[in-house]
């Protein structure tokens, strides 16, 4: 099915109860079974991911299908690569050619026993725990970073804790000083000097954690704040100072599009101001990767050129999201081209002839895909989105907030 969403105007204005951040859900359900906690956590994600970290965390069994939940996968084999049993993970047929290889390599080198049941480097696996000995651990720092948060997390209880040294330039790097801030709210101390964090083996402390407001849920809004005329919005739990690394988007918001942030309490509040126009875009999303699609899909409702670079993870997530981007812009009459490796570029031309009325969206099994696209009902009469329950990976009640604020969905059968 589909949904073809419509907005009569382009006011912006309401509450919206933002998603809880599922990168900090993630890491704390880990860390909360590493540290054997006794409290729940507060406020904990919603979304597929967490939904099924939880679940794994909590099962009676020992066979895990995790289907489309990449950081469950990064951050299971790691931490069932230490717990004693045999374990067997596996996940949608895109997870299984989503590589795993340069984690699993490290985990050996600490002694774990992992087999691949299907190609050699991805899932599904097959894990034999067992006390892992520390060492010093040389991993890609161009990588995903959930690789090196997936080792990090486990460092403590290993025997020795463990040094990571990291090449080459780092990835996402807000995303690794997520983590070790997650680490030591728990109790665990790191160093981190050059390109070499180094953890010793020490025991988590339980305590009691509420997760803040998303901010990578966030950035549709202030995608949509930035499509229309008049906006006054309050985003709910949301912190601008913030541990989450996608909280510089307020930032990038206000420079290059005019939507301004003013904390108010627990709470954000969106107003556009009056900004001069911007002629090009040119943003590293070499620490934020997970916000690129709103921008790529916002720069061409604005008609602003752009020039994004560090997308080299976007390839490798829920679908290529590279080619993705490319392939449903050009149903807006936008031609993407890839000028180097992990960049993304638009001229700001427009090929009336090309252009879709109204556009369908496919959305590559990509929860990021509908959501950064549903934003564009702002701009036009009506845009439709394909398979748009995708979104339950990361932000299952978008459609309701969507309603909340004035926009119409119609249901349809394809």
């Amino acid at each position: 099915m589909q949904y073809n969403i419509t907005k009569a105007n382009k006011m912006l204005r309401g509450e919206i109860n933002l998603p809880a951040s599922k990168s900090i859900s993630n890491r704390i359900l880990i860390i909360n079974a590493l540290a054997y906690s006794p409290f729940l956590i507060e406020n904990l994600s919603d979304s597929d991911d967490t939904r099924v970290m939880e679940e794994v965390l909590n099962s009676n069994t020992n066979t895990f299908d995790i289907g489309h939940a990449g950081t469950a996968m990064r951050f299971l084999t790691a931490f069932l690569s230490k717990i004693a049993g045999e374990w067997t993970i596996t996940g949608s047929e895109r997870m299984q050619n989503r590589p795993i290889g340069i984690l699993v390599d490290a985990l050996r080198m600490m002694g774990a026993s992992i087999k691949y049941s299907g190609k050699e480097g991805f899932p599904p696996l097959k894990i034999f725990g067992t006390s892992l000995k520390g060492d010093v651990i040389e991993m890609d720092g161009s990588v995903s970073s959930q690789y090196i948060s997936a080792l990090l997390m486990i460092a403590p209880t290993i025997e020795g804790g463990m040094t990571l040294k990291l090449l080459n330039k780092i990835t996402s790097k807000p995303y690794i000083d997520l983590t070790l801030q997650l680490m030591e709210e728990f109790g665990i101390h790191h160093t981190w000097i050059a390109n070499e964090i180094k953890i010793e083996e020490q025991n988590y402390k339980p305590k009691k954690f509420t997760v803040e407001a998303d901010w990578s849920g966030a950035s549709y809004w202030y995608a949509m704040a930035a499509l229309s005329d008049d906006c006054d919005l309050l985003l709910k739990g949301l912190r601008l100072n913030s541990l989450q690394g996608d909280s510089s988007q307020a930032i990038w918001f206000e420079k290059y599009f005019g939507v301004l942030s003013i904390q108010e309490g627990n709470d954000v509040r969106l107003s556009r101001v009056t900004k001069n126009t911007v002629k090009l875009i040119e943003i590293d999303f070499i620490e934020n990767p997970d916000i690129a699609q709103t921008f790529a899909v916002l720069a061409v409702c604005k008609n602003i050129p752009f020039n994004f670079s560090g997308l080299q993870t976007l390839k490798i997530k829920e679908t290529d999201r590279i080619a993705a981007l490319q392939c449903e812009l050009l149903k807006f009459g936008a031609i993407l081209t890839e000028p180097n490796q992990g960049e993304l570029a638009w001229d700001g031309k427009v090929d009336e002839s090309i252009v879709n009325d109204p556009p369908v969206v496919k959305t590559y099994h990509d929860h990021r895909m509908a959501l950064a696209f549903a934003t564009t009902a702002m701009k036009i009469p009506k845009i439709s989105i394909e398979d748009p329950f995708v979104i339950s990976k990361s932000y299952p009640r978008f459609w309701e907030d969507l309603l909340k604020t004035g926009f119409k969905l119609e249901a349809q059968d394809i």
